[in-house]
């Protein structure tokens, strides 16, 4: 898929001077969280485990490397640097963080997006049904890898005032409350764990005047996602003669540009241990998704589509 495809294509420069990394950025919103922090100025390292090169494809087994997510940022004209980083191995993460310090000596946003753990998912298991050892993996590559990559990037992120961690997750905070069992044990957990680390993250940052917000997309159009559905970005609407609820998707880019509203504000506290959705943030900061709507799809969650209404995005863009 473009990640470009639809969208603004000029620099806009707001975050020029800032230093960004986003781990977990080879495909879906961490690929496009990458090209738009880029576009906005920042210089991004963008890292991921699929590579073109002798590492290939890592165990989430898709076609994207983190090579292409290098060439879309070039193509947004932006500046930074892609990198094979497998973010469950603490001296690939810590060479990672030296090499940033070395070249620019400072980080002002650190987006934590790797996950994949999908691929162990089993849906509508109970969990003594659920392959144990996919499922540990799962709670591996969903909640170490983010602790991992704090653990090293917050030092030299605190070395400048106004620093952000942006948490990637799934599902607001009222959402989440209760149990999400057609998704299973691991999952729910997972996705419990990012929110309870953005409120670690938001209290231990708050002394050095950083935050933490957790930002989740709704339902999120990645590649992974048009494929199941066999369409394209361009034509994703007509998957919902399959599925009516699916009117209320967003691209990838919807939920960058979220992160980047959050960089770009200066009061970027006030949200600080929250967690905050892409149609939440828009009609907070006005941007809208590639095709100039503001899809709010948690809301439309809870409204329509677990009420067993009618599908229909009307009122909810």
């Amino acid at each position: 898929m473009d990640t470009t495809a639809g969208q603004d294509t000029a620099r806009s420069g707001v975050l020029d001077g800032k230093v960004a990394l986003v781990a977990g950025a080879t495909r879906g919103a961490g690929r496009a969280i990458a090209v738009e922090l880029a576009r906005a100025g920042a210089t991004v390292y963008a890292t991921g485990r699929s590579s073109s090169g002798v590492h290939g494809r890592s165990e989430i087994d898709r076609p994207e490397t983190i090579e292409e997510t290098g060439e879309l940022i070039a193509a947004a004209g932006g500046a930074g640097t892609a990198l094979r980083v497998d973010h469950l191995v603490s001296d690939e993460v810590r060479d990672l963080v030296r090499r940033i310090d070395d070249e620019h000596g400072r980080l002002d946003v650190l987006v934590n997006d790797i996950f994949g753990g999908d691929r162990y998912a089993q849906f509508g298991t109970t969990l003594w049904e659920h392959d144990l050892a996919g499922g540990l993996r799962m709670l591996r590559m969903g909640i170490d890898t983010h602790a991992i990559t704090s653990h090293h990037a917050l030092p030299l992120l605190i070395r400048h005032p106004g620093g952000l961690v942006a948490e990637m997750t799934d599902g607001t905070a009222e959402y989440n409350v209760a149990y999400r069992h057609h998704e299973g044990f691991y999952y729910d957990l997972v996705k419990a764990a990012v929110q309870r680390m953005t409120g670690a993250q938001s209290h231990e940052l708050a002394p050095h005047q950083g935050a933490a917000v957790a930002v989740t997309p709704g339902w999120l159009r990645s590649e992974k996602m048009l494929e199941a559905f066999g369409v394209t970005e361009g034509n994703w609407r007509d998957a919902t003669r399959r599925v009516p609820h699916f009117c209320i998707s967003e691209s990838p880019t919807f939920v960058a540009r979220a992160v980047v509203a959050l960089a770009a504000d200066p009061d970027v506290a006030r949200w600080t241990g929250q967690v905050v959705s892409s149609g939440q943030l828009a009609l907070r900061y006005g941007f809208t998704d590639t095709d100039g709507t503001q899809p709010d799809c948690w809301r439309y969650m809870v409204e329509v589509q677990d009420r067993n209404l009618p599908a229909g995005d009307l009122g909810y863009r």
